[in-house]
């Protein structure tokens, strides 16, 4: 999730659990910094691009190196705050809740996280909630400014935090059942439209639980299918994508490429741009506007040459148009991407003849 909704989930943890015993303002304060901790892999010198976009959210987000470095913040903090002093059992259970619910929420995007490293090593991600959501946020971060603003503990305080974490918690329950409901949906519409789909795959679109991607991996191409919990399935349309077995050919023995394969479970797209070959994760983002796609390789006259991967930063030239398709989705109402269409057609003209 995003840097903030972290922030403000360990701070309420903390302050939930430690409020009453060091004060509800360091208790937050506290909880937000743990919280942190692990996304400050990002500061890693990895090698490639590709390597920080795939090995990010991977050690410092397991529960076993949780597990390890527990006794040993709770023991600074033990050390650093008189009040802690003969606290350190529920110092050590706080430090690992705000450890481990924040590798926990960055499980539950599409991205994943590494939460079981190193005894399973692939990244495990849910997709049932977007890295950025209002619902989930708003009740967290309500109760953190109240405990930010508070001098001292309070009953009132104790509820609206207990309440906050109850009401995230449940919104993520809910996002895992309409993701399930979404997912046997989509399964009956493919094969209603006489589609031989083999891994589906089911995430949430932006900001909401409401509407949701169903893609669907065929023989030489992909389905996109976008279900809102309102829809009715006859007004179902299938976006579908070739694949450019050719273009694949060209970088099927390139490392970097083969790094994308493994952490996105398979859903990489290749496209030819400017004379370059592209390898998009098309997991996350909206087609054709991928979050991360990279040029791995120049092409020309049949041949193609690796490439430092270059990250490509997707335009958002047409954002009103598609903050009003998602509107108009999620409600149920049915409407055609345009976007989306148009890569359609895009994909099956730019077809190149191998390397």
């Amino acid at each position: 999730m995003d840097s903030l909704t972290q922030f403000a989930l360990g701070a309420a943890v903390s302050a939930a659990c430690l409020g009453s015993k060091t004060g509800p303002r360091k208790a937050a304060l506290i909880g937000g910094v743990i919280a942190t901790l692990p996304d400050l892999d990002v500061l890693i010198p990895f090698e490639t691009r590709i390597d920080q976009y795939v090995y990010h959210r991977g050690w410092s987000h397991s529960f076993f190196i949780h597990v390890l470095a527990t006794p040993v913040i709770g023991e600074v903090l033990v050390r650093c705050f008189n009040s802690l002093k003969d606290q350190r059992a529920l110092v050590w259970v706080t430090v690992f809740l705000c450890l481990t619910t924040h590798a926990l929420l960055d499980a539950m995007n599409a991205y994943g996280a590494r939460i079981f490293w190193p005894f399973h090593p692939d990244p495990v991600g849910t997709g049932s909630v977007f890295i950025i959501d209002p619902v989930f946020t708003v009740p967290l971060l309500a109760a953190v400014v109240w405990a930010l603003a508070s001098g001292k503990w309070s009953k009132g305080l104790r509820r609206f935090l207990a309440g906050s974490l109850a009401f995230s918690a449940g919104y993520l329950v809910w996002g895992l059942a309409v993701q399930a409901h979404i997912h046997e949906r989509g399964n009956a519409i493919f094969a209603a439209k006489g589609l031989d789909v083999k891994n589906v795959k089911t995430v949430v679109t932006p900001f909401n639980t409401l509407l949701w991607r169903v893609i669907g991996q065929a023989e030489g191409q992909y389905h996109n299918l976008y279900v809102s919990l309102f829809d009715g399935d006859e007004d179902a349309v299938v976006y579908s994508h070739a694949y450019d077995a050719s273009l694949v050919s060209c970088v099927a023995d390139d490392p970097e490429y083969h790094k994308m394969l493994w952490f996105s479970d398979g859903f990489v797209r290749t496209d030819l741009i400017d004379g370059r070959i592209v390898a998009s994760d098309y997991r996350l983002g909206l087609s054709p506007t991928y979050i991360f796609r990279f040029a791995i390789a120049d092409y020309a006259d049949g041949a193609a040459r690796k490439i430092t991967p270059e990250p490509i930063v997707p335009s958002i030239s047409n954002a009103g148009t598609e903050f009003g398709w998602l509107g108009t989705r999620m409600s149920g109402q049915p409407m055609i991407r345009a976007s989306e269409q148009e890569l359609v057609k895009q994909t099956n003209a730019n077809q190149v003849s191998g390397c």
